[in-house]
């Protein structure tokens, strides 16, 4: 079975990092299952939801099981899709799997927070989501079902982030038949939600800045004031308005919170009548922000 590998020096600190971020994220998803989301019968989607599942229904070892999924589904995904899934996503699924029946021969079978399913529902998301975020940081995948959405993406042309919620909706809705309890998706729910946020928080990082389209007549007055007293940066961008037709200069610049609060006030000084676009910047790489090298280090 061939796998693709990254192209990373051994012994190297990209290489020790990279690593030390999957061990410690299988460590921490694991610690999720066998702390929070385990004891309440909760069935978060891909092989572990399947896992739990089996597990209340023939008292087998949630981790082993989940491995017993996992292997095969990357085989049949190396053939079926390619060699696109490296050693560390065989890394990552294997010591997940260790690490959550180990604790569960430490810890037994009894939740951390005792008689409340919602506050354990909350934090297990949160650790999950944490844990899988710093193992797709390390450029490993969390295999599984994901595999199986892939396979028929390929096949159906569907859009993958869809199939995926498919998939686990119907792991989900198995739960459900199995237990008997309108309780058990309504909290797997949460768990995948929450889940797939605090990915995203790992992967993009957590900021404050906002982007902004600025429209106005009085664009060099606004120019000078970015650029001298926020010490920013911005592009200029050519538009044509549509009612009139009339040419126009479209201002693109990225500011922190407070950096926009002071802009606000000028534009309204100088121009009340100026239009503006302000969303939030999940993530800004390049200069005067975190640099691209430092999101993606040495290739």
């Amino acid at each position: 079975m061939a796998f693709f590998m990254l192209k990373e020096k051994p012994f190297t600190r990209k290489w020790f990092i990279s690593y030390s971020l999957i061990i410690l994220g299988a460590f921490i998803l694991a610690a999720a299952f066998v702390f929070f989301i385990t004891p309440y019968k909760i069935v978060p989607g891909g092989v572990y939801g399947i896992s739990i599942v089996l597990h209340y229904m023939f008292n087998t070892p949630v981790g082993l099981v989940a491995l017993c999924f996992d292997i095969p589904l990357t085989i049949i995904g190396v053939k079926i899709l390619g060699p696109r899934f490296g050693f560390k996503t065989v890394l990552g699924f294997s010591l997940t799997a260790v690490f959550t029946d180990t604790l569960t021969w430490i810890w037994g079978f009894e939740p951390l927070v005792n008689g409340d399913a919602l506050l354990s529902s909350i934090f297990g998301g949160v650790l999950a989501g944490l844990g899988l975020g710093m193992i797709f940081k390390s450029k490993a995948t969390s295999g599984g079902t994901d595999i199986v959405a892939m396979i028929i993406a390929k096949y159906t042309k569907l859009p993958l982030g869809i199939l995926m919620i498919y998939v686990d909706s119907v792991i989900v809705l198995v739960g459900l038949l199995v237990f008997q309890d309108w309780k058990i998706p309504l909290y797997s729910w949460i768990v995948i939600f929450i889940t797939g946020k605090v990915i995203d928080v790992v992967l993009e990082g957590v900021t404050y800045d906002k982007s902004l389209f600025i429209i106005s007549d009085k664009h060099e007055e606004i120019r000078d004031k970015i650029i001298t007293n926020l010490n920013r940066g911005g592009t200029y961008i050519d538009g044509k308005g549509m009612y009139n037709m009339a040419d126009r200069k479209i201002i693109f610049t990225v500011v922190s919170r407070r950096e926009l609060a002071i802009l606000e006030e000028f534009i309204h000084e100088v121009d009340p009548k100026a239009f503006l676009t302000v969303t939030d910047a999940t993530e800004i790489l390049g200069e005067g922000f975190k640099s691209l090298k430092e999101k993606v280090g040495d290739q």
